[in-house]
Formats: structure tokens, C-alpha cells, sequence
């Protein structure tokens, strides 16, 4: 059976196919196109769960692939950056950029995101149909994350423009290509910086470079792609994936738009609903497995699939169905273990101040297409509507 994810046909709406999948076997063998190479998708949340703390499951790419052959051209940057470095070179390079994200700091970013937010959103028509993403999903996230790493605001067309094809499925050339753009700017706005420092997050770790952490500087060009593309890329699609299925729920809508103080609460059941990370970045097992009650051999490429095991109705009863009163804490939205998204507070305050204002100032927004006119984009990693025109 192929991989949802990469079907036309079960693009816009995954999940029947995951729940096929997860009831026969939550953790089972799937093509992974040419050459013959089978990966192994994890459905179920136990699993997945499982899957995602246990070391003996290897994000070190470059081991993986060292002996065979590839075409690809990712710049190191990109191809080895701290999502594809195990312990202990992960916890030295995540302890770097921790503090940045924690809540504390993040409030204190609060107050800009929420003033960015209503400057996009006086922009918006009244009555008139316009983009949710290219209005906001998109702008939002982009001018946050530029604006803790001193990328300077001439520059971040060019970075949204990158981050979006380094996404691009089955493009590899365009993927190659941007990675190499993407670096190349990175590496041209640590030397500007080392020229003219500023107080930024980018500027603390060539800080850390230059000091007693020894950062190397792949791993600070690095570390700067990774926050600058992961910093906006998932929040984008979640902002999108949360206004649809509200906007599809009526009741849900109704209910936070009388009281949008409740947004905070409502995020963890949204994010579960609709996973804006469908499926978890590369990992391969170092020892053969056994998972699930399915035996994996060593040097296998393991696919978790975060959108399927929110849906696993073994841990979320009924879980094809909004319900924002749930307790869905335990939702897998921001990963698992040691790799859990480092950003995710920062996600969740600009999901809730972005969620609460479009709510407060457009109570009557909706849908301006029918559902099954949305497209989506067309990636396995993340999951999010290419567009989702709406009326204020």
C-alpha cells in the first residue's frame, strides 16, 4: 500500500487511508518509489510514540546515506543540520538556542506578535474574499522569526521564498537549489553581523561560536537555516489547518468566537485534529526493531506519522471529531523525546494571538469556496492548505 502522504488522492484528507492502514498493522512496510527501497510507516500512537524516544532509531543522515548513492545535492547546511544529529551532538547544539524558546522569553515576544498581527490584519477587506495564508498564515510566522534572528526585513521575501521550495515535493532540483541559496545567505549574514553585531538570537550564537561553546561554522550556518525555515514553515500550515477546522465546525466557531479567551485552551485538540507536521523528519534504525509486533531490520528508513497517530482512536476516542473539550495533551503535533520541536512555545503563542484577533475583529469569517475546491500543498513532511480563501 502506498504512503498516504505521497497519494493525489488522499492528499486533502489522509486520514480514512492512515485508519485502513493503523487497523490492519499500525506499523508496516510501504515503497518508497524507485530503486526498490521499503521504508516503515507508524500509524499508531503507542508506536509512534515508542518510535520517537527510542534511540536505538538513528536522524543521522549522513551515516545512513554514506556508501550509497545519491543525486541529491542538499547543501550540508540543510542535509546535516541538529534534526539529523543524534545525542550527545544534538542536546550541545539544542541547549544553544533552548533559551531562546522557552516561555519566558517567549512572552516577552508576545507583545510584537500581537501588534504584527493587527497591522496585517488592517490590511484585510471587509466583505470581500481574500487569502487566509497569503493574508496572514504565511506573513505572521515569517516576520517573528526574521525579527528574533535579525534577518532584515528587505531580505524576507527572498526567505519565504526559499523556505517554501526547500518544501517543494517531488522537486528535487528546486529543493537542491534552495538550499544552497538559503545557506549562501545565511553564511553572508553571519559575516555582515560579525561586522556590525546586534542583539539578536543569531547574534548570541556566533557569539557562541566565537566563544568558549565552539560552535563550528557549518553548524552555526546550519542552526541558522533550521530556525529560520522550521521557525515559520509548521506554524503557517497550522494557522491554516486551526482556521479550517473551525470553520468547519460551526459549533467550535461559534463557541470561541463568544469567548476567544478560550483559544489557548482549544490548541492542543486543534493541533491534534490537523497535524500541520504530517510526518516526522528521516530516521533509520541502527539494530533491527521490533515495533508494533512488526520486526524492522537494521539500516531501514522509519517513517512516523504524526497526522495518523493523533488520529489513533486507541488514545484520542472518536478522534475524527473536533471536540474542544478533550484532554489532548498527549497530542504528537510538536514530536516526542530528545528532537520535540525546540520552537513549539513560540508556535503556540502565535497561534493563539493570531487565532483570538481574527476572531475577535472578524466574527463573521468563512469559508468563501466550498471544502473540496481547497487545495493542499503537495508535501509529505508537512500538511497545510496551499490557500484558504475566506470572507470577512
Amino acid at each position: 500500500m502506498t504512503e498516504p502522504a505521497r497519494d493525489p488522492r488522499t492528499l486533502r484528507d489522509p486520514y480514512a487511508a492512515y485508519e485502513a492502514m493503523r487497523s490492519a498493522c499500525p506499523v508496516r512496510a510501504v515503497p518508497a518509489g524507485s530503486g526498490g527501497r521499503v521504508d516503515h510507516l507508524v500509524t499508531g500512537y503507542a508506536e509512534a510514540r515508542e518510535a520517537l524516544g527510542d534511540a536505538r532509531l538513528s536522524k543521522d543522515t549522513g551515516a545512513f546515506f554514506a556508501g550509497r548513492e545519491s543525486r541529491r545535492r542538499l547543501h550540508p547546511a540543510v542535509a546535516r543540520s541538529m534534526l539529523a544529529v543524534d545525542p550527545p551532538g544534538h542536546t550541545r547544539l539544542r541547549k544553544l538556542v533552548t533559551k531562546a524558546f522557552t516561555t519566558g522569553a517567549v512572552d516577552e515576544l508576545r507583545p510584537f506578535i500581537t501588534r504584527v498581527t493587527y497591522e496585517l490584519l488592517d490590511g484585510w477587506p471587509v466583505g470581500e474574499p481574500l487569502d487566509f495564508v497569503a493574508r496572514l498564515a504565511v506573513p505572521l510566522p515569517v516576520i517573528v522569526i526574521c525579527q528574533l534572528l535579525g534577518v532584515p526585513q528587505a531580505d524576507r521575501p527572498a526567505v519565504r521564498r526559499w523556505s517554501a521550495e526547500l518544501f517543494a515535493a517531488g522537486e528535487p532540483d528546486s529543493v537542491d537549489a534552495a538550499s544552497h541559496a538559503m545557506a549562501g545567505y545565511m553564511t553572508d549574514l553571519i559575516a555582515a553581523k560579525r561586522l556590525h553585531p546586534g542583539g539578536s538570537l543569531l547574534d548570541r550564537l556566533i557569539s557562541a561560536r566565537d566563544g568558549e561553546d565552539r560552535l563550528s561554522e557549518e553548524e552555526l550556518v546550519s542552526l541558522a537555516v533550521l530556525l529560520l525555515v522550521a521557525g515559520h514553515e509548521s506554524t503557517t500550515n497550522a494557522l491554516g489547518n486551526a482556521l479550517l477546522a473551525l470553520l468547519l465546525h460551526p459549533a467550535a466557531l461559534e463557541r470561541l468566537r463568544v469567548d476567544p479567551g478560550e483559544v489557548r485552551a482549544a490548541l492542543p485538540e486543534l493541533l491534534r485534529f490537523d497535524s500541520a507536521v504530517s510526518t516526522a523528519t528521516f530516521r533509520f534504525t541502527t539494530q533491527a526493531v521490533t515495533l508494533g509486533g512488526t520486526e524492522i531490520p537494521a539500516g531501514v528508513p522509519v517513517l512516523v506519522a504524526l497526522g495518523a497517530a493523533n488520529r489513533d482512536p486507541a488514545r484520542f476516542p472518536a478522534p475524527d471529531h473536533l471536540d474542544l473539550d478533550r484532554d489532548a495533551a498527549g497530542h504528537l503535533a510538536f514530536g516526542h523525546g530528545v528532537h520535540r520541536c525546540v520552537g513549539a512555545p513560540l508556535a503556540m503563542a502565535e497561534l493563539e494571538i493570531a487565532l483570538r484577533a481574527v476572531l475577535t475583529r472578524f466574527p463573521g469569517i468563512r469559508l468563501a469556496v466550498p471544502p473540496d475546491r481547497l487545495e493542499w500543498r503537495r508535501t509529505r513532511l508537512v500538511r497545510g492548505p496551499a490557500a484558504l480563501p475566506v470572507l470577512t
